[in-house]
């Protein structure tokens, strides 16, 4: 890896909030912090993969500015053609970018069949933080 560093943060972050949703009944049973604690992981999941990792790992980054009549513009920017991005970096960034939503989307069908409806509003956030990220990469890659 070129940035073994924003690999390892990127990987870190997200096993982290999943880590937390997963096992953190054993260490407690107040949902509020749980909920807290899952909800910053995913926060700062979210700004690392959009500002930093994404930027080291694959030369890209994105963000949307709202304009003064109120409409949305997209900003996409990416790196120097004449420099070549790392392969295994751009694999593995591209891979946790595209596992992350699935894997949240089932604990989503999971939380919502077992009727755990609570627990459904942290994987509904973290659905969403994670789809978000994909979307704009994908447009940005485009």
């Amino acid at each position: 890896s070129s940035h073994p560093i924003a690999l390892l943060f990127l990987i870190l972050f997200k096993s982290g909030a999943l880590a937390l949703y997963l096992l953190g009944n054993f260490f407690t049973d107040n949902f509020i912090l749980i909920f807290v604690l899952c909800v910053l992981t995913l926060a700062v999941d979210f700004w690392t993969v959009k500002n930093i990792s994404g930027r080291l790992l694959v030369g890209l980054r994105w963000w949307n500015e709202v304009r003064e009549d109120g409409t949305n513009e997209w900003i996409f920017e990416s790196r120097d053609p004449s420099f070549p991005v790392n392969a295994s970096d751009s694999r593995m960034f591209w891979g946790v970018l595209y596992v992350t939503p699935v894997v949240w989307s089932l604990l989503a069908i999971v939380a919502f069949f077992s009727l755990r409806f609570q627990w459904l509003l942290i994987v509904i956030i973290a659905v969403l933080l994670s789809s978000a990220n994909l979307i704009g990469y994908q447009r940005c890659d485009k």
